[in-house]
């Protein structure tokens, strides 16, 4: 578990990054297979064979020098000899290697030099790495003294090496370019389509959205245009049947209303309140089910509808105080915006005697924080509340609020623009809501 957490955190989360991993990680893994081949097989044998070429020189002219019995004659020749093998040669005569074995600084070309030397000259052989950084300084015991013989490293390495790195980290990063070029052009489909949807279901204009990319991209984003034009048919007949069904109650209402104002009796106050309540709770169905879903999108100052919402509940006699930040400008929809505010506003008014309101910047979006001193709500039914036709209190008098509506159209509006609204305690010990939305 504690590996696959820490495997989730290092892996992209981008789809561009995964699929870019997807192809590189085989990539590197053939490389470093190849490398491990290369260095194992390919360069040790050349550096094997390079070497054997050196040691059998070396033993033709210990040959060559082991039939002169005369050592001066012996050292003369092999100072000939060397500069036709290309190895600078020389004759101790009387000398004898000094028993020593210190290969901690042998390299594995040195290695590979002294294990052919001792295995094509069966003499004692000692090298010494540290003679010249250009060459190494071989010593072979002979029968009366010791040959010197100086190795250009240059005989024992292969060009090969450095070309197949070069190539390798070339080809490597040339494809990486390509791969990189090819999956860029692959997920711009898919960003731009779910920007697309982001925007529509932030309740922002769209525009015209063509489908492109691979062919389950298309599908996906042709899928998208038609539920599009599924909804956006869907809430223009809606909108339509309830403009006609609100129309068709206010007519009686209305009739009833100025009937009700000619009539003169002790029941009448009590029949004009009812019309009222009906007007009140009609008004409050529509809206919720209208939903604002025909206003378009602009952008707003949520500074100036605080501060029309909070001046209209000041006239009334309300007790609020407004705290707002600077430069609060959103792309919202202005009049289901200020509902959503003044539904949430209303309802503290409605339970507490001291409101505060606050609004500000939050990272990328912006907070609004309503807090009142009422009775609160306990947390088991901070999320019923929400529900259509919920009261806390139970019944539907217009005395104790109106008919469970308001916090619904608040959070459906809020969601409506991306954002949403949570409920929890306040510091003046009442309720808290806090709204927030996408800057």
């Amino acid at each position: 578990m504690f590996s696959a957490a820490i495997l989730k955190r290092i892996l992209p989360r981008s789809l561009f990054g995964r699929a870019l991993l997807i192809i590189v990680m085989p990539l590197i893994l053939l490389q470093i297979v190849s490398t491990y081949i290369f260095f194992e097989r390919h360069w040790e044998t050349i550096t094997r064979r390079l070497a054997g070429a050196v040691a059998g020189e070396i033993a033709l002219v210990i040959a060559e020098a082991d039939e002169f019995q005369d050592l001066a004659a012996a050292d003369a020749m092999l100072r000939r000899m060397g500069p036709h093998f290309g190895i600078p040669l020389a004759y101790r005569g009387g000398d004898i290697l000094p028993n020593v074995r210190d290969e901690s600084r042998f390299g594995q070309t040195e290695r590979v030099l002294k294990r052919e030397l001792e295995n094509r000259l069966r003499r004692p052989v000692l090298l010494d790495p540290d003679h010249d950084p250009r060459s190494i300084l071989v010593r072979v015991q002979l029968t009366d003294g010791v040959l010197d013989a100086v190795i250009d490293r240059g005989r024992l390495f292969s060009s090969t090496t450095y070309i197949f790195i070069i190539w390798m980290v070339g080809t490597s990063i040339l494809l990486f370019a390509i791969a990189g070029a090819f999956m860029r052009n692959q997920v711009r489909p898919i960003r731009r389509l779910a920007h697309a949807v982001d925007r529509f279901g932030k309740g922002r204009e769209v525009g015209d959205f063509k489908p492109a990319g691979a062919a389950e991209v298309r599908q996906a984003a042709a899928a998208f245009n038609v539920m599009r034009a599924r909804i956006q048919r869907m809430i223009a007949q809606r909108t339509e049947m309830l403009a006609g069904v609100s129309h068709d109650i206010r007519t009686p209402l209305t009739r009833m209303k100025l009937e009700l104002a000619m009539l003169e009796g002790p029941g009448v106050e009590s029949l004009k309140a009812d019309v009222a309540e009906m007007e009140h709770m009609l008004n409050e169905y529509l809206a919720f089910a209208r939903g604002e879903g025909t206003e378009s999108v602009a952008e707003t100052d949520l500074g100036d509808i605080l501060t029309d919402v909070v001046g209209g509940a000041r006239r009334q006699g309300a007790e609020i105080a407004l705290d707002l930040d600077r430069n609060l400008v959103v792309s919202a929809r202005p009049n289901a915006l200020k509902r959503c505010l003044a539904n949430v506003v209303a309802n503290a008014i409605a339970h507490g005697s001291r409101v505060a309101v606050h609004a500000g910047r939050a990272g990328d979006r912006i907070e609004i924080v309503v807090d009142d001193d009422g009775p609160g709500i306990s947390p088991e039914k901070r999320e019923e509340v929400f529900r259509p036709f919920f009261r806390v209190e139970g019944s539907r008098s217009r005395e104790t609020g109106g008919a469970g509506l308001g916090l619904t159209i608040a959070r459906e509006v809020m969601r409506g623009h991306g954002g949403d609204i949570v409920l929890g305690d306040s510091p003046f010990g009442g309720l808290r809501a806090r709204l927030s939305l996408p800057v």
